[in-house]
């Protein structure tokens, strides 16, 4: 099977599992459940991907795993934070905007298959690692390697610093200015973002160059769309001691704070 049809294949094992979560999201009314398939999302991509190509080399095992222990630890954390805890304000917001009863069905298209077509563009990378004849690593593998445990360590760490800190009832109302949080901002995001760069490596590696729009894509999301710049109009508003941090550290790539 060619790129293309393979590309396709996939679309449409993703956007079937996204139809029974939606119907799962209008028994429960509760639409953000989205939020936790984005991970695992990825996994099933990687996973057709693996097995509608033919070949197979270290790339491809280095990559579905890499894969998996990314995309499921994003998907057991966001679980671990949502679940139990209703919907998420976001999409209450869209709830009243369109009326609980037309929502259930326009947050299929505006929601579910948004996400599920986002992921899939997203997901080319993956695609283009796996593809064509074996060959052995290099080194924008290695490259690959090196961008992927920075950014797991970031988002991983960043993650789970700040539920450290979020648990203690002390810190309500303040900023989290300690550890990967000391350096950026966001290092969840950066984390994030230096995951799909060494996906795009390891396409680079295999010679899908085009594939690395994914990475583009994904990094312009969250800068510009459902991370950084959303969550700092929000942090602004809500924490004041927010303004005097924005002043001492980096928004996104990590540096040195400012005396």
């Amino acid at each position: 099977m060619d790129y293309f049809g393979i590309y396709f294949q996939t679309l449409g094992i993703i956007i079937f599992l996204l139809t029974l979560l939606w119907l799962l999201s209008v028994a429960i009314t509760n639409a953000s459940i989205v939020d936790i398939f984005w991970g695992f999302g990825f996994v099933v991509a990687a996973a057709c991907y693996y097995v509608f190509t033919d070949t197979q080399s270290i790339r491809k095992t280095l990559v579905m795993t890499l894969v998996s222990i990314w995309g499921l630890r994003l998907s057991v954390y966001l679980a671990w934070r949502n679940l139990g805890k209703g919907e998420d304000f976001r999409y209450q917001q869209f709830r009243q905007n369109y009326g609980p009863q037309r929502y259930w069905w326009f947050s299929f298209f505006q929601v579910f298959l948004l996400q599920g077509i986002l992921l899939w563009i997203v997901s080319a990378p993956l695609l283009g690692a796996q593809l064509g004849e074996s060959d052995p690593l290099g080194v924008w593998d290695f490259l690959g390697v090196v961008f992927w445990l920075i950014g797991f360590a970031f988002e991983a760490g960043g993650d789970f610093q700040l539920a450290r800190f979020k648990a203690n009832t002390a810190n309500k109302g303040k900023v989290l200015r300690s550890g990967f949080w000391k350096y950026t901002r966001h290092p969840n995001y950066f984390g994030d973002s230096a995951v799909w760069w060494a996906y795009a490596c390891f396409s680079i590696a295999h010679g899908s160059y085009y594939s690395v729009l994914g990475a583009v894509i994904m990094t312009a999301l969250i800068i510009k769309v459902s991370g950084v710049s959303l969550l700092e109009k929000s942090l602004k508003q809500n924490k004041p001691e927010y303004n005097d941090y924005i002043q001492k550290t980096s928004t996104f790539i990590p540096w040195f704070p400012k005396k």
